[in-house]
């Protein structure tokens, strides 16, 4: 089984991909201005055997963290199309990143079956 890593984020942590966004440097990557590359990798990633009450506290530290990166959207969505099985992302634990994972597949499910509705009707 993978093991996240336990020392501090460096650029292999987060791959070189650009998601466009306004008003930066359009040739260095999003991951460059991340406020997560300066905390330890810890606070993201649990340790093995971790305590519930230690994992939540955690969690909601990382997520403060998030909460005031200029490059929360883009590492979320970085960790949705991915998806990263471990650790905070974009402010969400992975568990979270499930959920909306799950919501995205419902949606589209639910589009297409509109879309097909309608042209039925427009057909029939």
């Amino acid at each position: 089984m993978l093991q996240p890593p336990h020392s501090s984020l460096q650029v292999a942590a987060v791959p070189a991909q650009r998601v466009p966004t306004r008003d930066r440097d359009q040739d260095a990557p999003w991951h460059t201005e991340a406020v997560c590359r300066r905390d330890e990798a810890g606070l993201f990633f649990a340790p093995s055997k971790e305590p519930t009450a230690a994992r939540l506290s955690r969690e909601e530290a990382a997520k403060r963290v998030c909460a005031r990166c200029p490059v929360m959207v883009e590492c979320r969505e970085h960790a949705l199309l991915q998806p990263e099985p471990y650790g905070v992302w974009g402010g969400l634990t992975a568990a979270e990143r499930r959920v909306v994972l799950a919501r995205r597949r419902r949606r589209e499910v639910e589009l297409k079956k509109a879309a097909r509705a309608t042209a039925n009707r427009i057909a029939g």
